[in-house]
């Protein structure tokens, strides 16, 4: 894999693990009825992240639209999270900031 790929790969993980844990703690909020757009877009998120990373290794050709995609996974989910003042989803927004600035990236390279 080349530098460019790599990096993407380190932050998509890393979003993927944001998204997993802000979904979980999202469960746990005591007006967790309150969290239903957010847990969404964290699964969301996390699930697109997984498939970037599943085809990271490949030489796809759909991988350029898969990792666009991302990207807009990764807005959508940061977006919901910075609604929410909770520690969980300022860290996920933050994460999807990343991996979304870092699948830009990767398209336009």
């Amino acid at each position: 894999m080349n530098e460019t790929l790599d990096t993407l790969v380190d932050k998509v993980v890393a979003c993927q693990k944001a998204c997993n844990n802000c979904f979980d703690a999202c469960l746990r909020e005591e007006h967790v009825a309150m969290m239903a757009d957010c847990i969404r877009t964290d699964r969301e998120c996390a699930d697109m992240c997984g498939m970037v990373v599943a085809f990271a290794s490949r030489e796809s050709k759909l991988f350029p639209e898969l990792v666009a995609l991302c990207a807009k996974a990764c807005d959508e989910c940061a977006t919901e999270c910075e609604k929410h003042d909770h520690d969980h989803c300022q860290e996920c927004a933050k994460a999807c900031r990343e991996c979304e600035a870092a699948c830009k990236a990767y398209v336009n390279a």
